[in-house]
């Protein structure tokens, strides 16, 4: 039996932040000292499509003040310096987040980080979602898009809400009951659009550990589950449709490609090795492990599995750091011979951030049953190489498909994989301060791990105008993100 050992979680999280509590005022200066001017693009009615990231979700909710502070938000600031006119978002009704629907809490409340770790903050939500907000608004950002709820009809429907056949926050801003998020757009006549969208095609099936489905060759998005990831096809066929619409009378806009959702610190703060151990907790878990092992041998002698699949399998544990164990469901099914499909976590696959308070957590107060040691890890909490391929293999065809279009429609285009890889690898300098993927402290990410930081986000709406200045002959003048903290208080 294996009991009373001890192990401990290496997550570090030294946190230092650096906050900016002042107002942020836009610099009215051009890029180049010459008067203002936004070249070739008309910027006096500006709209901007996505889903979260456009409407300025971060730490786990939307809020007022980060939808005040959304990339949509400062590039509309940039474009009201050039003749654009007014930028409408449908706020929420208060800074705590989460929604309620009949009264009913259906969305928490944002984090904070309270010196050790990032905790809800005190409060119940006040934005109701069957209060309609009288529009039309310029931000269309929805949380929880994806590419073909843009053209979804009913997408806004309150009724819908319930049974998850509406998002609750469309429902509150469109403007009947079956419309589409791009027909109310397209019915602004804007002339000017952003557009990113497609994240939400993948992050569900990521986030949840692969426990979703690939739908690679299913057309048909009436019949995928939340946490799917979307065809290729449908996608393309979906942002073509997108686009087409906010072109028809001639609009312009910039559009940009998706990074791997991978290198958020949602996959990438947790350590696959966390687990530190004696050397008698060691010999004492490889003795329960004993039986798995002698099985995967029995299994190579009757030709049921490889020598090298069997080594993969393994369960063995040393006096140090350890990896966790995890269930794995590409391993070849041998449990009608009643073994498992368990090994050791690699570095080549992604342990995801709710896991941190998971790992080492005891099943029914048992000492002998420790998650993720002596209790192999469920799919969801780890994302395997196999699905991290599957993740890739679709963001790539997403962003060619992205990148195909930007280019006939004559769109300026953001290149933000790059630079989502670059945050992970050393980080990106703006105005002087270096701002990574670290999670907490890195500067670019809120606390959930998946969504920007205020400062993350003047970072993208630079990005946006940079590309939109290279395009059109625009000279708007990025800002300073220094003046953007890296994490909200408690308190707003």
């Amino acid at each position: 039996m294996i009991k009373n050992f001890k192990w401990v979680l290496i997550a570090s999280l030294a946190f230092v932040a650096c906050n900016n509590d002042d107002e942020v005022t836009i610099d009215s200066n051009s890029s180049d000292g010459k008067p203002l001017t936004a070249g070739s693009a008309v910027v006096t009615k500006y709209v901007a499509l996505g889903d979260s990231y456009a409407a300025g979700y971060s730490d786990n909710a939307l809020f007022k003040t980060g939808q005040e502070g959304s990339y949509a938000n400062i590039i509309a600031q940039q474009f009201a310096l050039a003749g654009g006119g007014d930028f409408k978002t449908p706020f929420m009704a208060d800074n705590v987040g989460g929604l309620l629907l009949g009264g009913n809490v259906i969305a928490g409340t944002r984090l904070y980080f309270n010196g050790s770790a990032p905790v809800a903050v005190t409060g119940k939500p006040s934005t109701e979602v069957t209060t309609k907000l009288t529009g039309p608004f310029n931000n269309l950002g929805v949380p929880g898009a994806k590419s073909y709820h843009l053209v979804a009809p009913g997408y806004g429907n309150v009724a819908g809400v319930a049974a998850g056949l509406a998002n609750p926050y469309f429902a509150r801003f469109a403007t009947t009951a079956s419309t589409t998020v791009v027909a109310d757009a397209v019915a602004q006549d804007p002339t000017f659009f952003s557009l990113w969208i497609g994240g939400n095609d993948i992050l569900g099936y990521a986030t949840s550990g692969g426990t979703g489905k690939d739908q690679k060759g299913n057309l048909n998005p009436a019949t995928y589950a939340g946490n799917d990831i979307t065809d290729p096809n449908v996608f393309a066929s979906a942002y073509s449709n997108i686009v087409n619409a906010l072109t028809a009378k001639g609009a312009k806009g910039v559009v940009a490609n998706l990074p791997y959702v991978t290198a958020l610190p949602y996959f990438t703060t947790v350590p696959f090795n966390p687990v530190a151990l004696s050397a008698a907790a060691a010999t004492q878990l490889n003795a329960g492990y004993a039986t798995y092992n002698g099985g995967l041998q029995a299994m190579v002698n009757a030709g049921l599995l490889t020598a090298a699949e069997a080594t993969r399998r393994t369960i063995n544990f040393k006096a140090g750091a350890n990896a966790v164990v995890i269930v794995d469901s590409y391993l070849t099914d041998r449990t009608s011979f009643g073994i498992p499909s368990y090994r050791h976590a690699t570095a080549e696959d992604l342990v995801v951030l709710p896991a941190s308070s998971f790992i080492g957590t005891l099943v029914g107060g048992n000492a002998a049953a420790v998650n993720g040691v002596s209790v192999p890890l469920a799919d969801n909490w780890v994302l395997s190489k196999e699905e991290i391929a599957e993740v890739k293999v679709a963001t790539d065809a997403y962003n060619v498909t992205i990148k195909s279009i930007a280019d006939a429609k004559g769109l300026a285009f953001v290149e933000l994989k790059a630079v989502t890889d670059k945050l992970a690898s050393g980080g990106i300098v703006y105005d002087g301060y270096n701002t990574t993927s670290t999670f907490v402290t890195g500067g670019m990410f809120s606390l959930d791990g998946v969504h920007p930081s205020p400062r993350g986000y003047a970072i993208i709406a630079n990005l946006f105008t940079e590309a939109i200045n290279a395009k059109y002959g625009a000279n708007f003048k990025n800002v300073n993100v220094g003046l953007y903290r890296i994490l909200y208080p408690a308190s707003l």
